[in-house]
């Protein structure tokens, strides 16, 4: 049911993954820690909690699984490789831990400064870069997420379909840019090629129509236009 390969995973060991629509657009991501031999955590957003569970009941057949929802306490230890559950969002080495305190001298970052993290490393985020309207080419989620390899589930045939005969047409991209907003168009040459989806003070994501080139200078909209740089 998801699209990377959690059967190969060993005891402790997670990987990233999807649930996918028919047509191969996004309906949740997570990842899957496998617990023991036939048990599988699956940590997503705290409002997809529900729909996934829904939903892969929905789907389960007459397969013998039981499917709950749990909650946990989650804190992200950012440098550290080792001692929880590897995180690659925010461009660092960090590990999430459940259900316990992080030691106490370590010094705290704030959500802002956590975001500028996920923005800069390009990290998609549900809500915000990920919805059911997004295929996983276009957000940078195949190499994190998708395993190419394994039996089918559903949304295969368009995600292996894209990646092996075609491309995405837009993707998503680090912007330098002072002050955008959420949802301000991007323009280059006169055309609206895209649409801010997250900012901080002075970096951005957005999708860009893949005819732009790396570097290339684009437009922002707004009351204030501004010039936004494409990553390379």
């Amino acid at each position: 049911m998801l699209s990377n390969d959690v059967a190969a995973l060993g005891l402790g060991d997670s990987c990233e993954a999807l649930l996918l629509t028919p047509k191969g657009r996004v309906i949740a991501s997570m990842r899957v820690v496998r617990q023991a031999t036939d048990a599988f955590l699956l940590l997503t957003e705290p409002e997809l909690g529900e729909p996934l569970v829904a939903e892969l009941t929905r789907m389960r057949f007459a397969a013998k699984a039981e499917i709950g929802l749990e909650e946990h306490r989650s804190f992200l230890l950012l440098g550290a490789d080792s001692g929880g559950i590897p995180n690659a969002d925010y461009g660092v080495p960090a590990a999430e831990i459940l259900d316990q305190e992080p030691p106490s001298d370590l010094p705290r970052v704030t959500e802002a400064e956590l975001e500028a993290l996920r923005i800069a490393a390009g990290t998609p985020r549900f809500g915000s870069e990920i919805d059911d309207r997004v295929l996983p080419a276009e957000a940078g989620l195949v190499e994190r997420a998708v395993s190419l390899a394994k039996g089918c589930y559903p949304g295969q045939e368009p995600v292996a379909r894209l990646h092996y005969r075609g491309h995405a047409n837009r993707r998503l991209q680090v912007l330098e840019v002072e002050g955008a907003e959420p949802g301000a168009e991007l323009v280059w040459e006169g055309k609206v090629v895209g649409r801010v989806t997250s900012a901080v003070s002075d970096l951005a994501l957005g999708y860009v129509r893949t005819e732009v080139p790396s570097g290339a200078v684009l437009e922002v909209s707004g009351s204030a236009p501004k010039r936004a740089t494409m990553r390379g």
